[in-house]
């Protein structure tokens, strides 16, 4: 604690000292009351110590005065003369406050860094194609508007990677970017996780819950697979995106919300809608601009460019060092069709490291499946790679229409995305 005996030693002490609380007269001239004095010092020192609080003190018990120094920053004030009891009180509460404020800025700055590193620009979205160069000038024009944009394309071809991309250059890019995957949510949690709920409003709603789509205030939410999306919750999408507001499951009172939205899927929209499957009101909502992200077969000339990064990924992280690309294997990759598109070559890229003898990849090194029968008398290999090589054909065969490609196959939808995820399908 230190005492200034005049106002115009405050400003170089905060230079040279951090203080939490400060108490500061009104008035300190001889003969004068009016309070001009204390209002004059309490700009000028918020002006150099946002941050701290600040106690007014006045003899002359002007109320409105003290009002005023509030309005204007003061953290409290007292008056003359004063109950040491209750100024240690009001002192007390006002360093209370000042650590509060100092949690909250160093909270605050924690999401800016979180999200930052979030955004961070990565090195994935590899290519130079006349085909993906389209992809990326198209992402860079969108990307500063508060356009809606739904991302169509095969499994694995990169479509949250370019999501986050337009987040990245959009001038939401310091708050954060929520992710939905409607393909693993039960249908019977839908709502709660979009809309959030509030205790009491079901069965095993204990506390109360902060949706995804209010979580994503004033950034961005991407609604991933947003062809799994059931008709009921499309109508309530619909609404949203109409009042840009959402009510959470046993509430009344709307809540207001500021997002862009961007969704995907693997899925043929207009041919759902054909079918009723989806709301051709809520495509035209989500569609505003369409990305259709092309397949690895349609941009061959990226696969040496792409199959160079990720074994560069993989012979770091597996400590690998030396171990290069034969140009018998690269030939091998970029005549193979890659079905499960840039996921697969990742994933061939993997695997080829960590099995891999040598220090050049040969083309032994990369086993593919191909087109052959998946009966057991044609096809060696264990239970669960027969069944993923079922499931990658049947999604090649339904051009990716999960739907499709889980009656065929006799799963619930659920199960089949499970086991595309498993499988990194």
């Amino acid at each position: 604690m230190k005492t200034l005996s005049s106002p115009n030693l405050v400003l170089s002490e905060l230079q040279r000292e951090t203080y939490d609380v400060l108490l500061l007269d009104m008035n300190f001239s001889a003969g004068i009351n009016t309070g001009n004095e204390g209002i004059y010092w309490l700009q000028r020192i918020l002006e150099q110590e946002p941050s701290i609080s600040i106690v007014m003190i006045t003899a002359y018990g002007d109320v409105e005065l003290a009002v005023k120094a509030v309005r204007m920053g003061a953290t409290d004030f007292v008056l003359k003369p004063w109950d040491n009891e209750k100024m240690l009180a009001t002192i007390d509460s006002a360093w209370r406050l000042n650590q509060s404020k100092k949690e909250v800025k160093k909270l605050k700055l924690k999401e800016k860094q979180l999200i930052a590193e979030i955004n961070r620009p990565t090195q994935t979205l590899i290519g130079s194609s006349t085909a993906w160069k389209t992809v990326i000038d198209l992402v860079a024009k969108v990307a500063s508007t508060n356009a809606n944009v739904l991302i169509t394309g095969e499994n694995g071809t990169g479509k949250e990677l370019i999501a986050r991309e337009i987040h990245r250059l959009s001038p939401r890019a310091d708050k954060v970017m929520v992710t939905v995957d409607m393909g693993s949510i039960a249908e019977t949690l839908f709502e709660s996780e979009l809309f959030g709920h509030i205790k009491g409003a079901f069965t095993d709603a204990r506390i109360d819950r902060v949706g995804k789509i209010e979580t994503a205030n004033e950034g961005t939410l991407f609604l991933d697979e947003i062809g799994n999306l059931p008709m009921p919750m499309q109508a309530k999408l619909l609404s949203v995106l109409q009042n840009r507001t959402i009510t959470r499951v046993g509430e009344n009172s709307p809540v207001q919300v500021d997002v862009r939205l961007i969704c995907a899927t693997n899925c043929n929209l207009l041919q759902m809608v054909a079918n009723g499957r989806f709301r051709e009101d809520l495509l035209y909502r989500i569609n505003t601009i369409h990305i259709e992200l092309p397949p690895l077969r349609n941009r061959k000339s990226d696969i040496a460019e792409l199959s160079a990064f990720f074994l560069k990924k993989y012979t770091e992280k597996y400590n690998k060092p030396g171990v290069e690309l034969g140009d018998g294997a690269l030939k091998k990759l970029e005549e193979y069709a890659w079905p499960g598109n840039v996921r697969e070559l990742q994933h061939a890229i993997e695997k080829a490291v960590i099995l891999g003898d040598g220090f050049m990849l040969q083309p032994s090194d990369f086993i593919f499946r191909t087109g052959e029968s998946t009966s057991s008398d044609n096809y060696e290999g264990t239970l669960e790679e027969m069944e993923k090589k079922l499931i990658a054909d049947a999604i090649s065969k339904l051009e990716g229409n999960l739907t499709a490609v889980a009656v065929q196959l006799g799963v619930t939808r659920q199960t089949l995305y499970n086991k595309i995820k498993r499988y990194g399908l």
